[in-house]
């Protein structure tokens, strides 16, 4: 897209080390534009190749795919002459980005330098109304690609650059403000196939079907010794800062992923009930039949997001483990506990929950255990409580410099308006405490743990359980500047290459400004029944491979006469770490529709 191939010439006697110059016109036609010739001669005198005659629309028609692979692929000011509207800029670079898709290296990147206000993003100022802007982002999402950086584009340190070719003349572009987008392939989308796990039931393994929306955060590793990512590390850190005041022991390994029976005082619907695979179940000889009806029956009793289904007398049995509190427990009821050494459990738990930008399905917990001589139980919380501040300051300061308010809150003071992490903690017994950390504006911060003490879990009358949990993945996210909980699980591998070696570091997104596509779904209601939200915001994970980032309600309407209920959701459709269309937001919005017909037994409207 040359004008004048000033900007080549530039290039090429800076730092590229081959430079391919192209434009669209013939030769003849290029070489009038005032400078053209000069830089023409100069670009073939230093070895760089130009190319007439060139759509940038139709690259692979003169650069094979496979045989020529390019780094760098740049663009200035792209237009299509004269009066050129919007809409007909934006398919020119529709066609473009999926041009360029087809002759890039994989790890190459596309520079397009708009006018100030052409792009669509926040990084314009003024910005322009997104339908009166070229909506760049989504136009490369469409091509598969994501916006990792925006710079301005400053032509006066070009040498020799002069910018020419508005509306097809020999005029410059106004390029005050104007800004350099920086595009790079985004990962594929995943499709997931049914995947069936293994793990320790008693004493026998089984294995399981996953729940779908979960397939992709099963068996990560992210805790493993090898492990690079976030999590292991805040969680090593704060292990060596709290056996400087404890005798310590990790009793992690082995942990199994199903618990039986049903978790008391939780919701049905926040839990991943789980189908056990044929032939897998434990030996009924060894259960009473009551337990092996409840075996039986799970084979047809759960769908594939974990929902129980109707028609099953009792297929609450099996489930994703929710919490490490279970494990715990069972660990000191075996008298396999040390009174005075704090017991370190960790690994990933499942928890069904609405979409929301700190609600995790999954997320890695981390249980502290320690027996206390009765008396001293409000001290020992104190002590456990100030080490994992001095290791949380210590953190933060080292990621950016900024010292993070850590408090304790009475359980009390937060009455009934709590996070989603927060409301299933108190479903699972009684808590003393919430542990939490913020900044500056909000001191109050976010809800990353709690405090429980169990008097009566041991036997004995002079020792008292002292527990605390703690929410990894939210600890990631406050320490490192991570805004998206997705991130955490993203398989791009730009995400745990600014973590090396287990290091902390302030979080860079790779996918600048990403676009949200918004679609309403309206439905009446069966009659007789409530809304269940949380199976709801499950399938639009599930559908979407989240992708949804909200789902608000719009509209309640009951109709007179008969009581039918109808509501009206308005889903927003965003991905955090890959390229998504509006094409594929569609044709989401779509199977969702479809799939709440089935599995709500909604009436779409």
């Amino acid at each position: 897209g040359e004008g004048n191939f000033s900007f080549a010439a530039a290039l090429c006697g800076a730092r590229a080390t081959h430079v391919v110059a192209t434009c669209y016109e013939s030769e003849e036609e290029a070489a009038g534009r005032g400078g053209a010739a000069r830089s023409i001669r100069r670009l073939r005198d230093s070895g760089a190749e130009v190319v007439f005659s060139v759509d940038c629309t139709k690259l692979r028609e003169h650069f094979v795919p496979g045989k020529r692979e390019f780094d760098r692929i740049y663009f200035n000011f792209p237009h299509c002459g004269r009066k050129a509207g919007v809409v007909k800029n934006r398919q020119l670079l529709a066609g473009f980005f999926h041009s360029c898709a087809e002759v890039l290296a994989q790890e190459g990147e596309v520079h397009v330098a708009l006018c100030n206000g052409q792009g669509g993003t926040p990084a314009d100022q003024p910005r322009r109304e997104w339908h009166n802007s070229w909506q760049v982002v989504a136009v490369a999402a469409a091509a598969g690609f994501i916006l990792s950086h925006v710079h301005p584009f400053n032509a006066e340190t070009i040498e020799g650059y002069k910018c020419t070719g508005y509306r097809s003349q020999d005029k410059s572009f106004c390029v005050e403000g104007a800004l350099n987008h920086i595009f790079t392939r985004s990962t594929a989308p995943m499709c997931f196939t049914p995947m069936s796990c293994q793990t320790q039931l008693g004493s026998q393994k089984v294995s399981f079907q996953v729940p779908q929306v979960l397939v992709d955060k099963i068996n990560r590793g992210f805790l493993e010794v090898n492990s690079s990512h976030p999590v292991r590390t805040i969680k090593e850190k704060l292990s060596a800062g709290l056996s400087q005041a404890f005798p310590l022991q990790n009793i992690s390994s082995c942990l199994p992923l199903l618990q039986q029976g049903h978790p008391g005082g939780v919701c049905h619907s926040n839990i991943f009930w789980i189908t056990l695979s044929p032939g897998e179940a434990p030996g009924t000889e060894k259960m009473s039949q009551g337990r092996a009806d409840a075996v039986l029956c799970s084979h047809f009793g759960q769908d594939t997001d974990g929902n129980v289904q109707e028609g099953c007398p009792d297929p609450k049995q099996f489930y994703l483990r929710p919490s490490l509190l279970p494990h715990a427990q069972a660990i000191i009821k075996k008298g396999a506990f040390s009174p005075g050494t704090l017991q370190v459990l960790s690994g990933p738990v499942f928890r069904k929950c609405r979409i929301a930008p700190h609600s995790m399905p999954a997320f890695h917990e981390m249980l502290l255990v320690l027996a206390v001589s009765r008396g001293t139980e409000n001290s020992c919380v104190q002590m456990l409580v100030e080490n994992i501040k001095t290791t949380m300051n210590s953190l933060h300061q080292g990621v950016s410099g900024v010292k993070p308010s850590i408090s304790l809150q009475e359980a009390a003071s937060f009455g009934t308006e709590l996070s989603d992490f927060a409301a299933f903690e108190r479903q699972l017994g009684e808590i003393q405490h919430f542990l939490c950390v913020g900044t500056e504006p909000e001191p109050r911060g976010s809800c990353v743990g709690v405090i429980r003490t169990a008097p009566g879990e041991l036997k004995s009358q002079e020792l008292v359980v002292v527990s605390a949990s703690l929410n990894l993945d939210l600890l990631a996210m406050l320490l490192c500047g991570i805004s998206d909980w997705r991130m955490l699980w993203t398989w791009d591998r730009r995400f745990l290459r600014q973590f090396p070696e287990g290091e902390l570091r302030l979080f860079k997104s790779f996918s600048l400004y990403p676009p949200s596509y918004v679609h309403d779904v309206s439905f009446w209601l069966p009659d007789g029944q409530d809304f269940d939200e949380v199976a709801f915001h499950t399938l639009a994970r599930r559908v979407s491979g989240e992708m949804v980032v909200s789902i608000q309600l719009r509209d309640d309407f009951q109709q007179p006469g008969t009581g039918r209920r109808s509501l009206c959701c308005r889903v927003t459709f965003q991905s955090c770490d890959r390229a998504l269309g509006c094409r594929e937001a569609a044709e989401m919005q779509l199977h969702l529709r479809e799939e709440i017909q089935q599995h709500l037994g909604v009436t779409l409207r």
